[in-house]
């Protein structure tokens, strides 16, 4: 059994996982989503002071308590982040990378040390739009959820149902500002921690496009061709645990079972 520690992305919470970790738990699995502070049914709990080490807190306590107390072992843990929950999920990772036995970026970048959420967007217009709507509309700390016409901020919402997006539009909750500007501090302890990345190819990029850029020689990406790196695609938008949660719930087993396209040379793919 493998215990999958599911953390969401931005404005949503631990109820957009609901099908993935039933798909996950029909297979014998154990799945644990997380809501963050001040998200899904934790919202009252939201204030000036949640930034990015709250949510960090929130990941970590719940990899305290995997298996706590049981009898059964909740055997290897796999801790799973969308998007913005990469960089909770790093954050507490950083901590105790011992209890892990992998980290899956659903849709996500790996943060860097030393910075945070909005100096990781490329498009400045996009940081101060964001700021002023925090000023404008939320007190100075907190960004209502944007439209879904905001496809720089939500990115592709392709293949998800009329009814998926009435429940994202239903339950989605304000982002404290503190959690997007704090940034990530990381001792560099999950270097030697297997990750898998699994890339929405309806949104931005995908496993060809990074091999190309490993291809190049570009030292920041280097990296990424080292074997403890897999990846897989999903045809979809960036939002796979609505428009297809099945079939992300096969690729995070997978992931678990150490499979995913490697980028290095042939010889360096594990068996």
């Amino acid at each position: 059994m493998t215990t999958f520690v599911l953390v969401s992305g931005g404005y949503t919470g631990g109820w957009i996982w609901r099908e993935v970790a039933d798909h996950l738990r029909a297979m014998g699995h154990r799945a644990e989503p997380v809501t963050l502070t001040g998200m899904g049914d934790r919202r009252h709990l939201s204030g000036p002071g949640t930034d990015l080490n709250t949510h960090i807190e929130d990941v970590a306590q719940v990899l305290d308590h995997v298996g706590a107390g049981e009898e059964d072992e909740a055997g290897e843990t796999v801790l799973v982040a969308h998007c913005y929950g990469a960089y909770p999920a790093l954050g507490a990772a950083d901590r105790a990378p011992d209890r892990l036995a992998r980290l899956v970026c659903v849709d996500a970048g790996l943060p860097a040390d030393g910075v945070s959420v909005l100096d990781a967007l490329p498009d400045p217009a996009v940081r101060e739009r964001l700021h002023r709507r925090a000023q404008e509309h939320g007190d100075g700390w907190r960004l209502p959820p944007p439209s879904f016409e905001e496809t720089d901020i939500w990115g592709s919402l392709d293949g998800i149902s009329e009814e998926g997006r009435d429940r994202l539009a239903r339950f989605v909750a304000p982002q404290p500002l503190p959690t997007l500007t704090q940034p990530v501090r990381l001792s560099g302890a999950t270097a030697a921690l297997p990750v898998t990345g699994i890339f929405c190819t309806k949104n931005v990029t995908s496993t060809a496009a990074l091999r190309d850029l490993v291809a190049s020689g570009d030292p920041r990406f280097a990296a990424l061709a080292d074997p403890r790196y897999g990846f897989f695609d999903l045809d979809t938008g960036h939002w796979p645990m609505l428009s297809c949660p099945g079939e992300l719930a096969d690729l995070l087993l997978r992931a678990a079972a150490d499979e995913g396209e490697r980028l290095g040379p042939s010889d360096q793919a594990p068996a």
